[in-house]
Order: structure tokens, then C-alpha cells, then sequence
């Protein structure tokens, strides 16, 4: 039986988080859903809290991965973040981070720190 290939959006996550603990971040979560949306990447920078979002995109005509992270997605980004912090009880120093990745190659990682405001 052959075994599913595991999708893009998947595997971009993946290279992001590998090279955010690289850098030194430690990842707390992976996945956070709720019924605003996901947060594809939680980590902690030092005292911080980062939520991270991690954008591919294969091609081009639409502006690349940084052209994706609109005003819709920012603000279910920031809905999604209220619902993990309430569940934490306390608001510990947070930011929000994107991860860009035009393709899947792990060298051509782009890290922006403070994309949104929180």
C-alpha cells in the first residue's frame, strides 16, 4: 500500500519550525485551531511569546508569500491568539512573526518578526 505524501502546506510548516529552533526559539505548539482559525507555529523567544504564521507560495503571480498574510487572515490570526492566551489565564510579552517560504527549499527561509500588530 502506498503511503500519502505529506502535503506542501504540511511540510512548509515543518521547515518553519525546524528553522525557528535553530535560531533558537522553542517551539511550545504546532496547530493551535480554533473556531477563528489556526496558528500554524507557537513559540517562546526568551519571556516572549511568538505566534507565527508560516506563508508559501510556489508561484508568483500574486505577490509571493508576504503578499498572502492579508488584512482578513491578520485579524483571525489575532482572534485565534486571544483564544491561546485565555487559555493560558495570563498574557505573557507577545508578537507576531511570519515564516516566508517562496517553494519548499529549507535555504530560502525568510523570517519577519513583529508582521502584525498585537
Amino acid at each position: 500500500m502506498a503511503r500519502a505524501e505529506t502535503p506542501p502546506g504540511a511540510r512548509a510548516e515543518a521547515i518553519a519550525a525546524d528553522y525557528l529552533a535553530r535560531q533558537g526559539l522553542a517551539i511550545v505548539a504546532r496547530n493551535f485551531r480554533t473556531r477563528h482559525g489556526e496558528i500554524d507555529v507557537i513559540a517562546r523567544d526568551g519571556d516572549t511569546l511568538v505566534f507565527v504564521e508560516v506563508r508559501l507560495r510556489t508561484r508568483r503571480e500574486f505577490g509571493g508569500a508576504a503578499a498572502s498574510l492579508t488584512p482578513d487572515k491578520q485579524q483571525r490570526l489575532r482572534k485565534a491568539s486571544l483564544a491561546y492566551l485565555a487559555r493560558l489565564g495570563r498574557e505573557p510579552p507577545c508578537r507576531f512573526d511570519a515564516v516566508l517560504l517562496d517553494g519548499l527549499d529549507p535555504a530560502r527561509v525568510e523570517w519577519e518578526r513583529d508582521v502584525i500588530a498585537c
